[in-house]
């Protein structure tokens, strides 16, 4: 099973995310930590250097 959730900033999503995760009991994927690793970043500085299209 896969979930996906969308929304602005400051939603709740990785809130919601995780609590759901739990419940369901799958793993929970955070896209932000994801791309903060893969680029040695933190996002502030993913979305000054790349911009917040990247």
């Amino acid at each position: 099973m896969k979930v996906v959730l969308m929304g602005y900033m400051g939603s709740g999503k990785t809130s919601v995310g995780k609590k759901l995760s739990k419940v369901l009991k799958i793993p929970f994927l955070d896209l932000d930590d994801y791309i903060s690793k893969k680029e040695e970043l933190t996002i502030p500085e993913v979305f000054k250097q790349k911009g917040e299209i990247y």
